[in-house]
């Protein structure tokens, strides 16, 4: 079984992305928090945790991992200490490890961000640590889902490097999109954009090779 850290795994949808990986018969989560506070339960779950701010020095974080989802977020208030310089360090961690693929949570719209009427600075720090991900010589799948809800997943989305839509997307199903673009057959070097839709989720990821 391959080690997947979980940065952000105490998030709404970081929680659901340890989950996943708990139940898969390929990976095993490695939950990364940011306090000491935030670790039991993970603990009480068998699931293994370590502490890493990405505020602060994380170069030993990726000590012993395979893959990486980066799956932080500031929420806000620090997009460019944790949503762009905290991303970096985990993309320049990871390659010193020679992680095998580095799986970036982004968002739609951090292609283009000059262009968007709100949560500029939130998309142009995105687009940052995206450009850093795809420059890095690293593996990478950065999968760009539209607003999150807290729905119940329907596991059906639609997939394009381009939608020429917008729309929302359960945090579920953006959580079951970011495990299955871990594995090697799929995603490669590839930037993607998702929302809610009529695909298996497995089956629009295999258009994505």
């Amino acid at each position: 079984m391959e080690n997947i850290l979980v940065a952000g795994a105490n998030g709404t949808t970081g929680k659901k992305i340890v989950n996943l990986l708990a139940q898969s018969q390929y990976f095993n989560p490695v939950a990364m928090v940011r306090k000491e506070s935030q670790m039991e339960q993970f603990k009480a779950k068998n699931i293994e945790v370590i502490l890493g701010d990405l505020e602060q020095d994380i170069s030993n974080s990726t000590k012993n991992i395979d893959k990486v989802i980066f799956a932080a977020g500031s929420g806000g208030k620090k997009v460019v200490a944790v949503d762009q310089e905290g991303a970096k360090k985990l993309v320049d961690a990871s390659k010193a490890s020679n992680v095998k693929k580095f799986v970036m949570l982004s968002s739609m719209g951090a292609d283009q961000p000059e262009k968007a009427e709100k949560l500029k600075d939130y998309l142009q720090a995105k687009h940052n640590a995206d450009v850093h991900l795809k420059n890095s010589g690293l593996n990478f799948a950065i999968v760009r889902p539209g607003s999150l809800t807290d729905n119940k997943g329907i596991g059906k989305i639609v997939l394009s490097e381009h939608l020429s839509q917008e729309g929302n997307i359960s945090r579920d199903d953006v959580a079951q999109t970011l495990v299955r673009a871990l594995h090697d057959d799929v995603a490669n070097h590839k930037t993607f954009e998702i929302l809610e839709g009529e695909t298996l989720i497995g089956q629009a990821l295999d258009t994505v090779g």
